[in-house]
């Protein structure tokens, strides 16, 4: 089966860390993931800039981690991203900011990705989010 994941809420929640172990078990089993797009708070599990404290689990470095040996497409939804800061160098360029906090594996791109990775999935898996 083919999935599209779509993850909305931050770092520090319990569903960042569910839908990392739910992409884990599906590759494992055999599946393949089309696309993983982080939107919303999502966006923050790309950013270089989040400071785990050592007694908990540093999320952002597992999917940053998890995409890289996978080879898996991690999209960051780039309107979502502005809004939180959450800068590539192109973009940090183009609003004259010093802050980049968004390097590979990751893609800053529009809702459009997350389009398309539906109609290529069987199933879009949405974690997190109101």
């Amino acid at each position: 089966m083919k999935f599209a994941i779509a993850l909305f809420s931050a770092a520090h929640a319990p569903s960042s860390r569910r839908a990392l172990l739910f992409a884990q078990a599906a590759l494992a089993g055999g599946h393949e993931i089309v696309r993983l797009f982080f939107y919303q708070d999502g966006v923050h599990n790309a950013s270089d800039a989040v400071v785990t404290p050592q007694d908990e689990l540093d999320l952002p470095k597992q999917w940053r981690t998890f995409i890289t040996e996978q080879n898996l497409d991690g999209v960051v939804c780039i309107a979502a991203a502005l809004r939180r800061g959450v800068l590539n160098t192109e973009e940090a360029g183009r609003y004259q900011r010093d802050a980049v906090a968004v390097s590979a594996p990751w893609e800053l791109s529009g809702l459009g990705q997350l389009h398309d990775a539906v109609q290529d999935a069987d199933r879009l898996i949405c974690f997190g989010g109101a």
